[in-house]
């Protein structure tokens, strides 16, 4: 599973690292203990609202951690729905739609998990890339109108997202059995790409993801705590 994870880089930096063409919103500061419900920065293609047929333009945004499907009763779901199975994302009615129409990317220097170990509490661990370069983790997301709020209100729609995850490799299963999806950057636009609608072809890409290289090592159990947000979580201990 994916449940937390860091980004250090600022706005400028993901505008490059990721050939984005629109800002949306305020910028957020970097945080290295990300936790669902909380705010995060993404990367996602959408053609604008008052003119569909325009070209879509690649938009980094701040979207809530959780997804909540169109057709939620209430906002809460989102609370179970931080990450998504690869295995089963365009097949399942909360999922399939946002896999063939909503997808996104999410943009990390590493994310948290925490290893069992026998007669120790469990251990969390750092993943990152073996040259410490951003990862860009396949999401999804959808948006929520809100039914206690007017259809002309600008806040209406929440905007949320979720993390796919897959079956963990060898080299890191012994930490935890699922890892998030990480896109390379040479798929980057395939998995973006807004025309691409079809379910089959999106499996496809999905399917041809190479298995990710990551580096770990075990760091504080400060990170136990959301609270916790600051450089010093991702150094190694032990």
């Amino acid at each position: 599973m994916c449940g937390r994870y860091a980004r250090s880089r600022s706005d400028g930096d993901l505008v490059d690292l990721f050939d984005v063409g629109e800002i949306v919103g305020d910028p957020l500061p970097p945080s290295y203990n990300i936790a669902p419900t909380q705010d995060a920065r993404v990367v996602l293609e959408r053609a604008p609202r008052e003119d569909p047929d325009a070209p879509a333009t690649r938009q980094l945004r701040t979207l809530r951690w959780g997804l909540v499907p169109v057709w939620a009763k209430d906002v809460k779901i989102g609370n179970r729905m931080a990450n998504a199975r690869v295995e089963t994302v365009t097949e399942k009615p909360a999922f399939k739609r946002a896999a063939s129409k909503r997808r996104l990317l999410v943009p990390a220097d590493g994310y948290y998990e925490w290893e069992k170990r026998e007669g120790r509490t469990k251990v969390p661990h750092f993943l990152h890339a073996t040259d410490d370069d951003v990862l860009s983790f396949a999401g999804l997301y959808e948006l929520w109108p809100d039914p206690a709020k007017d259809e002309d209100d600008p806040d209406r729609w929440l905007w949320t997202f979720t993390i796919l995850t897959t079956q963990a490799s060898d080299a890191l299963g012994h930490i935890h059995d699922r890892t998030p999806v990480i896109v390379p950057p040479d798929v980057r636009d395939d998995w973006l790409d807004p025309t691409l609608t079809d379910l089959d072809l999106v499996r496809q890409v999905l399917d041809a993801l190479p298995e990710p290289r990551l580096e770990t090592h075990e760091v504080s159990t400060a990170v136990n705590s959301p609270r916790n947000d600051t450089p010093e979580l991702l150094t190694p201990v032990g």
